[in-house]
């Protein structure tokens, strides 16, 4: 497992979207990137989060970002979330758990006693030639945008 810190090279990757459609890091140089790892479609956090992308999207292109979510789950799980919520960024299928572990966002978790392994809520700020210039760890899902755009 890695960890990274600002100023550290993005890990690259390439993986399926909600559309079934190949996404490379590296298809985004030359522009500044919100790459945020989400535990699950459609539960509460993650739906308010991927809501407030959404609501601010267009927001975030006018500041030059182009916005990723990447979550464990599958390309289908991801097109029906997509659907219901109107989302306009793609969501990263990382069902081998690839991208996650490059991030070092798939961690042990707790809940009521109980451990099992879970992707760790995070926004990694990408900047144009692929240099990681800040990570949010205590993401706040209804204003993950606002984080963002509060570190600019």
């Amino acid at each position: 497992m890695s960890t990274l810190k600002a100023g550290d090279k993005a890990p690259g990757f390439t993986a399926k979207d909600q559309n079934g459609k190949a996404v490379s890091l590296s298809d985004f140089l030359g522009k500044k990137v919100i790459l945020y790892f989400y535990p699950k479609d459609d539960t509460p956090g993650c739906t308010a989060e991927a809501c407030d992308f959404r609501d601010n999207y267009q927001s975030m292109l006018s500041k030059g970002f182009e916005v990723i979510g990447v979550s464990t789950d599958d390309e289908k799980s991801h097109k029906k979330f997509e659907t219901k919520y109107s989302l306009p960024f793609p969501l990263i299928a990382d069902s081998d758990k690839y991208i996650v572990e490059a991030y070092g966002v798939w961690v042990e978790k707790n809940m009521y006693g109980k451990k099992y392994m879970g992707t760790a809520r995070t926004t990694f700020i990408i900047d144009a030639d692929g240099t990681i210039s800040h990570i949010i760890e205590k993401v706040d899902t209804k204003n993950s945008s606002q984080q963002v755009i509060d570190l600019l």
